[in-house]
């Protein structure tokens, strides 16, 4: 659980207001998992209060007040940042004109911000195509012909309509009644899955094969509002184009197997990429920027946001200074940032402050694909699969290991041939990896 810097100022004199802080550049509100503490429960500077979920991590709420717990604001669920969460003062201490302040003001009517042209905020949690939050119809499991016509099938009227009803064919519904005639028992037994079916399938799955919990409306986390709202904003904002390449992975194949013959730990064709891109990046720093609104700012250190998928939806662990880093060193990090990301305890800092960002789906068969921009970076990097196909190679037909890549660009900041000379400077490192040990190392 990562912990918060939370809050509150030291007071004994008179009741502490606690309100919801902001933990993080893109926080809004937050959602209150749990109280540790409950109303009347004397508390310590330092106590936990409460888990808070923001749209990065699960935060532990630490009180810097001494006194008792005399009022909780919201139990559980989503509060505004410098909303009320709790009230710390003396024991019996009258707090009823504070609750009153505090009706009063959540009745005020918000002023309206004043028009300004946005720039947008550095780190952003997430790096796919965005998702709709309206639940998918369930697909019915059943095995059907398009083209079957049940009007010569022997069936009784009631077994016709019955598996109409339950969308089977049933023309493939072994009959048991006088001469292989279908009857209701039959189409019973089919829908249960535990009859013989002509096509020699069962025609539906068993109802115990599916878990109810799973389906219907469910609560949006922090998380997906961010990823919603943030990569909504990426997309129709900045103007996208898309560059694709294919590299021949022949040679790194062979590189890889040497280095991880001596190598501490096992090196993985992502952690090549990141070295690479990063190596690549020193070269052409037009491609390491942010549109800030006003201005286009050229960052110095080359920091690689990783796209990481967790249950709720994805995380970008930062790597700073890629370019210093060893191959070790960026395996290390790496792993170690998946596995706070994955557990939810992974800090604000630590995905913050990217200038790129690399999302691997190649691991997932997928040989191409194409990624939203992770503001306030100027490009993304989708890379797919290692994929064997026939290539021409010194005038002969060969069997290659081909690797797609898209690098997704703000048209904002890079034009076309930027982009391009950026993915033909990877493709070298990438197709000779001496170049990379002897400019990157």
């Amino acid at each position: 659980m990562a912990k918060g810097l939370i809050f509150a100022r030291n007071s004994k004199i008179m009741a502490e207001v606690i309100r919801m802080p902001r933990l993080s550049d893109t926080m809004e509100e937050g959602n209150i998992v749990g109280w540790q503490k409950s109303v009347g429960d004397k508390v310590s500077p330092g106590d936990i209060l409460a888990e808070v979920e923001t749209d990065k991590a699960t935060m532990e709420l630490e009180s810097f007040n001494e006194g008792v717990l005399l009022h909780i604001g919201v139990a559980e669920g989503p509060v505004a940042v410098e909303g009320v969460i709790a009230i710390i003062g003396d024991a019996g201490e009258d707090i009823s004109q504070i609750l009153k302040d505090i009706e009063t003001e959540a009745a005020a009517p918000k002023a309206a911000p004043e028009s300004v042209e946005a720039a947008p905020t550095p780190t952003k949690p997430a790096v796919a195509p965005p998702v709709a939050v309206t639940p998918a119809p369930i697909p019915t499991p059943v095995i059907t012909s398009t083209t079957s016509d049940d009007s010569r099938t022997k069936a009784s009227p009631l077994a016709k309509k019955m598996s109409k009803d339950a969308g089977l064919d049933i023309n493939r519904i072994q009959g048991s009644g006088e001469h292989g005639r279908i009857i209701k028992r039959d189409v019973e037994a089919a829908i249960s899955g535990g009859y013989a079916t002509a096509g020699a399938a069962p025609m539906m799955m068993k109802a115990s094969t599916i878990d109810p919990s799973f389906y219907g409306d469910k609560p949006i986390s922090q998380m997906r509002k961010i990823i919603a709202k943030r990569l909504g904003e990426s997309k129709f904002s900045a103007p996208h184009f898309y560059l694709t390449m294919e590299f021949n992975m022949d040679s790194m194949i062979v590189a890889r197997e040497a280095i991880n013959e001596e190598s501490p730990v096992r090196i993985s064709y992502n952690d090549l990429i990141v070295k690479a891109c990063a190596v690549a990046l020193r070269k052409h720093p037009e491609i390491n920027a942010s549109w800030m609104g006003d201005r286009i700012t050229y960052h110095k250190d080359i920091n690689i946001g990783v796209a990481v998928a967790i249950d709720e939806g994805l995380m970008v662990p930062v790597i700073r200074n890629a370019d210093l880093k060893t191959l070790v060193g960026i395996k290390t990090e790496i792993k170690e940032l998946a596995g706070k990301a994955k557990t939810r305890k992974i800090s604000p800092e630590e995905m913050s402050g990217n200038t790129f960002t690399i999302s691997n789906l190649g691991m997932f068969d997928i040989e191409e694909f194409t990624a939203i921009i992770n503001p306030p970076d100027a490009c993304i990097l989708a890379v797919g699969s290692i994929i064997e196909k026939p290539i021409v190679k010194d005038g002969q037909i060969v069997i290659g290991n081909m690797m797609k890549v898209t690098l997704s660009c703000d048209h904002r900041i890079v034009d076309g041939a930027k982009g391009a000379a950026f993915l033909q400077t990877l493709k070298a490192h990438m197709e000779n990896p001496v170049k990379l040990w002897f400019t990157g190392s």
